[in-house]
């Protein structure tokens, strides 16, 4: 696992979320805003459990932190436990969030070309817990997921 320190610390709020989604009959990925060090908000994929079409971990986390400042999301990060959806790929770039922390992507390549061409900084962690729970989740629920991320069964 690569990355600063702190880094493992913020992943794992995010995996918590990811657990509760999982919990809850959902999808397990999760997310941590990080505001001048410290957990702002966390979220989960609740496109289930709410019946939603746009409830990612990343969007949820977002709603639950709430309307904030331009000044706060620039000096916040985004943690998720999964690469960012283009969906939410475009989230962390409207809100001008600097820095993104990315659980693993192996299961999952998202946006995050994308965000570097915009100058945002993506770190990897690779995470084998990360890996292991979207694995069995894949393999477990594959329509479900197939849904998640738009792609026709």
């Amino acid at each position: 696992m690569s990355g600063t320190p702190g880094d493992a610390d913020y992943l794992a709020a995010a995996v918590r979320a990811a657990r509760q989604g999982l919990a809850e009959g959902g999808i397990p990925i999760g997310a941590a805003l990080i505001v001048d060090g410290g957990v702002l908000a966390t979220g989960w994929n609740k496109r289930v459990q709410l019946g939603s079409a746009i409830r990612h971990g990343e969007t949820d986390c977002l709603e639950n932190a709430g309307r904030l400042p331009a000044t706060v999301y620039a000096r916040s990060v985004m943690v998720t436990t999964l690469s960012p959806c283009d969906m939410c790929t475009g989230a962390i770039l409207l809100y001008k969030i600097p820095r993104v922390i990315v659980g693993e992507n192996q299961t999952f390549y998202g946006g995050e070309e994308l965000l570097r061409a915009r100058g945002v900084e993506v770190t990897v962690l690779d995470d084998p817990e990360c890996v292991a729970m979207m694995t069995a989740f894949i393999a477990d629920r594959p329509s479900l997921w197939n849904e998640d991320i738009g792609v026709p069964d």
